[in-house]
C-alpha cells in the first residue's frame, strides 16, 4: 500500500484488507475493455420501419453508446435463426435477415472501430436450432455425416428421459438441455469443435469482430446425468480459447458460467479470457435492495485474489434477469447506488441496454428485452409497429426526457462511464475494504500502485438514515517523508473543489472521492 494511504488508515483507525498478490498470468496483448454495453439488436433501433431493430439502426446510435463511456459492445445473437432471440442458430455464417446483411454488419464494424468501440458477438457453442441443416440431415438419415454431431438414444417404451426429446421421424430421442428446438452439439466428436473453430475464424477474419461472448459454456459436454462443469467441458474451452488467441491475440472471449464463485474460478487460468461474475451481480442487487453491505465486498475480493481484473466482469442485470429498476421496486435512488457501485468495482463492467434510463422489465423473457425507450412513444424506436410492445412507463422513462435533466439517471451513467475511462485508479486499482461498524455503510478504496499513483475512496450509505464516515476526519497525517495534508475531491460533483473533511453520509447516497495529499512538513535527516 502507498505510504500516504497507509498513513490515512492509521490516523483514522480504519481496518483495511489487502488483496493477495495476483497470480502471474500473461497480460493481455492490448488493454482490455473498460466498459461494455450489451445490446439486443432487435430492440435497439429500427432504421427501416418494419418494427424490428437492425444493424443500420445500431450504427446510427454509436454516438449514444460512446457517450456512455463504453468502449465495447456485446451483441446478443445476430446469426440467422428462426426465433426472435437468436439463440437457436440455423446458419453461423450469415446475419439474421431481420437485422440486415453481412455487408451491413461489416459497415457497422467499421463505424464501431471509428468510434474506438470493440465488438463482441454472441456465439452459441452448446446447441444449434432444430431447423439447422446439420440437424435436419442427421434427423432423417442415420448414416448422414452430421449424425454424430448430435446425441441420440432409443426411446424407453416410446418415451424419452428428461432433457431428451422424441424424434419426429423415428422411434428415438435426441438430447437438448434447454428445449426441443435446441438440440445439443456432441463435442465428443472432434469434428464439432473443429467446425466451431472455423466459425470463430470466419467472424474474426471475415467479419472483423473483436471477440466473443460464449453462451451457456458450462454445459458443453455431458457425462451421464452430469450436465454442468464436466472435465470435458473445461477441455473444449481450453482448446477453443487457445485457438482464438493463436489466430487473434488481441481478441477478448468471455463466457457465461452462471454458478457460484468456487465453480467459476475452475474455468481459469487457461480457458477463456474472462467470465461474468454472476455472484457479484447477485450480491450487488441484494445489498441495494436490503440496505446492508452483506457479502458484496468479500465476493469481489474472492475474484480479485484469484485473477487479474480484466478477467472477470461484474454487472447489474442481463437479458435473462429481472431489470434493476423492477428488482428494486422502482427505487430510483437504489438504481443510482447500484450503478455507482458497479462502475467503481474492479473488473470489466457490463451494462444491459436501457438500464441507464431505468427501464423496467420482468419475465417472460420477451418483457426483459422490450424495445429501447428513446422517446415518449414507440416512434422513437420505429416508425412502424414494434415487434414487442414497449413498457408502459416509456411515457416518462426515456432517453429524450432524461437528456433534458442534468441530474437524471442517464447523466449519472454518462458521468461514471467517463470517470472510469479517464481515472486510472477506478479502471485499474486494487480494491481495499474499509471496515465499518455500520452494516448500511459500504466503504472501499481503489488503490493504484504505479508511478504518479492515485487513490479513490467510495462511500455508500445503503440505509435510510444518515451515517458517519467510517474513519477519522483528521486531515493531517504522518508519512515517512514528513507530514502531509489530506484533501478530497468529489468526482461526482461539478467543478474541482477540494475539501479537507468529508460530510455526513446522506441516506441512500453514494460518494466517490479522489484522495490527494500535499506535503506540509518535510522530514529532515538527523
Amino acid at each position: 500500500m502507498h505510504p500516504l494511504i497507509l498513513a490515512l488508515l492509521q490516523v483514522g483507525n480504519v481496518g483495511a484488507q489487502h488483496a493477495a498478490p495476483l497470480p502471474q498470468y500473461a497480460a493481455p496483448p492490448q488493454p482490455h475493455p473498460t466498459t461494455c454495453y450489451e445490446v439486443f439488436v432487435r430492440s435497439f433501433y429500427d432504421s427501416n420501419g418494419d418494427g424490428i431493430g437492425d444493424l443500420r439502426g445500431l450504427t446510427q446510435k454509436l454516438d449514444y453508446i460512446s457517450g456512455l463511456g463504453a468502449d465495447c459492445v456485446w451483441l446478443m445473437p445476430i446469426a440467422e435463426s428462426p426465433s426472435y432471440h437468436g439463440y437457436d442458430v440455423t446458419d453461423y455464417n450469415k446475419i439474421e435477415p431481420d437485422y440486415g446483411t453481412n455487408d451491413d454488419f461489416k459497415a457497422f464494424m467499421a463505424a464501431a472501430h471509428q468510434h474506438k468501440i470493440r465488438v463482441l458477438v454472441d456465439l452459441v457453442l452448446n446447441h444449434t436450432s432444430s431447423e439447422h441443416p446439420w440437424f435436419q440431415e442427421a434427423l432423417r438419415d442415420t448414416a448422414a455425416p452430421h449424425r454424430s454431431w448430435y446425441r441420440w438414444a432409443p426411446t424407453q417404451g416410446g418415451a424419452c428421459a428428461n432433457n431428451w426429446h422424441k424424434s419426429p421421424v423415428r422411434d428415438e430421442c435426441y438430447f437438448g438441455l434447454f428445449w426441443s428446438g435446441m438440440p445439443d452439439l456432441n463435442y465428443e466428436n472432434p469434428a464439432v469443435l473443429e467446425e466451431m473453430k472455423r466459425v470463430a475464424r470466419f467472424w474474426l477474419d471475415s467479419m472483423h469482430v473483436d471477440g466473443f461472448r460464449l453462451d451457456a459454456v458450462r454445459h458443453l459436454v455431458e457425462v451421464g446425468n452430469e450436465f454442468s462443469n464436466t472435465p470435458g467441458t473445461h477441455q473444449v474451452l481450453r482448446d477453443f480459447g487457445q485457438y482464438v488467441r493463436s489466430i487473434a491475440p488481441q481478441s477478448y472471449t468471455i463466457g457465461e458460467v452462471w454458478d457460484n464463485p468456487d465453480v467459476i474460478l475452475t474455468y481459469y487460468p487457461d480457458q477463456l479470457d474472462a467470465y461474468f461474475a454472476f455472484p457479484i451481480s447477485e450480491a450487488l442487487i441484494e445489498a441495494v435492495r436490503t440496505g446492508k453491505a452483506g457479502g458484496l465486498l468479500p465476493t469481489v475480493q474472492q475474484f480479485q485474489r484469484a485473477v487479474a481484473a480484466y478477467r472477470f466482469a461484474p454487472f447489474q442485470r442481463n437479458h435473462d434477469q429481472t431489470r434493476t429498476m423492477t428488482a428494486l421496486a422502482n427505487d430510483t435512488a437504489g438504481a443510482r447506488l447500484a450503478v455507482t457501485i458497479l462502475m467503481t468495482l474492479p473488473g470489466v463492467p457490463f451494462i444491459y441496454y436501457g438500464e441507464e434510463i431505468g427501464m423496467t422489465g420482468d419475465k417472460p423473457d420477451e418483457r426483459l428485452r422490450t424495445p429501447m425507450q428513446w422517446t415518449a412513444s414507440s416512434r422513437g424506436f420505429t416508425s412502424g409497429k414494434p415487434w414487442e410492445v414497449l413498457q408502459a412507463d416509456t411515457l416518462t422513462v426515456n432517453v429524450a426526457a432524461q437528456e433534458r435533466r442534468p441530474n437524471s439517471l442517464l447523466s449519472l451513467y454518462r458521468k461514471l462511464g467517463h470517470l472510469r475511462a479517464t481515472n486510472r485508479a477506478l479502471r485499474e486499482g486494487q480494491l481495499v475494504t474499509i471496515e465499518s461498524d455500520n452494516d448500511a455503510v459500504l466503504a472501499y478504496m481503489l488503490e493504484e500502485d504505479a508511478p504518479r499513483s492515485s487513490s479513490v475512496v467510495v462511500l455508500v450509505n445503503l440505509g435510510n438514515t444518515a451515517a458517519k464516515v467510517p474513519f477519522s476526519q483528521t486531515s493531517v497525517a504522518a508519512d515517512s517523508g514528513g507530514r502531509v495534508r489530506i484533501t478530497w475531491r468529489d468526482l461526482l460533483a461539478s467543478g474541482n473543489a477540494r475539501r479537507t473533511s468529508l460530510p455526513t453520509l446522506a441516506p441512500r447516497r453514494a460518494y466517490v472521492y479522489e484522495l490527494s495529499t500535499v506535503v506540509i512538513t518535510k522530514r529532515t535527516n538527523p
